[in-house]
C-alpha cells in the first residue's frame, strides 16, 4: 500500500460512514415527521433540518464520488483521443475542477463571516455558520479527494482505459458470478 493509499482508504471509509449516517438521519427525520403529521403532530424544525441534511449529504457525497472518480464525465471521449491530447484534456479538466472548488471554498469561507450572527429559525441555538460550513469544508475535501485519486486516474488515462467501460465490465463480471452462485 503506497502512501497515498494510506490516506485515501481511511478517508474513503470515513466519507462512506459519514454519508450513510447522513442518509440514515435524513430517513429517520422524514419518517418521524410523516408519522407525527399522520397523527396530528409536527416537528417544528423538520423543514430546516431536513433540507440542511440533504445539502450536507449532497456535498459530502460529492467528495466521496470525487475520491472514487464516479462523477459524470467524458471518459470514452478522452480515452479515444491521441495520447498527447488525452494528457492535455485530463490536465485542463483537473485544473478547472480544482480551480472551481478553490473559488467555492474561498467564498464559502467568506460567507461564514456574514452568517456568524444569524441562526436557524426553528432552532435558534444552531448558527447558520455551522450549517453552511459544509461549503468550505466539502470544497477542501473535494480538492483533497481529487488529488488523492489523481495518480491512478492519470495512469488509467495514459493507458487509454475508459473508466465507464471498465465499470460496465466489472458489473457484468459480478452479475455473472452471482448468477453462477445462485445456480449452484
Amino acid at each position: 500500500m503506497n502512501s497515498l493509499d494510506r490516506l485515501r482508504v481511511p478517508l474513503e471509509r470515513l466519507l462512506e460512514v459519514f454519508t450513510v449516517g447522513l442518509l440514515l438521519a435524513l430517513t429517520v427525520i422524514v419518517l418521524a415527521a410523516v408519522a407525527l403529521r399522520t397523527f396530528g403532530g409536527a416537528l417544528p424544525w423538520y423543514d430546516e433540518v431536513a433540507s440542511i441534511n440533504l445539502a450536507w449529504l449532497s456535498f459530502y457525497g460529492a467528495s466521496l464520488a470525487a475520491l472514487k472518480r464516479a462523477h459524470m464525465g467524458f471518459p470514452g471521449l478522452v480515452a479515444r483521443a491521441p495520447a498527447g491530447l488525452r494528457s492535455a484534456l485530463f490536465a485542463v479538466s483537473e485544473l478547472i475542477v480544482i480551480g472551481f472548488f478553490l473559488v467555492v471554498g474561498w467564498y464559502g469561507y467568506r460567507v461564514l463571516e456574514v452568517l456568524a450572527w444569524d441562526s436557524l429559525v426553528a432552532l435558534p441555538s444552531v448558527g447558520l455558520d455551522v450549517t453552511q460550513s459544509v461549503i468550505p469544508i466539502s470544497a477542501a475535501l473535494f480538492i483533497l479527494c481529487e488529488l488523492l485519486s489523481l495518480p491512478l486516474a492519470w495512469r488509467k488515462m495514459r493507458a487509454g482505459v475508459d473508466s465507464e467501460e471498465e465499470a460496465i465490465e466489472e458489473a457484468i463480471r459480478i452479475a455473472e458470478q452471482d448468477l453462477k452462485e445462485h445456480r449452484t
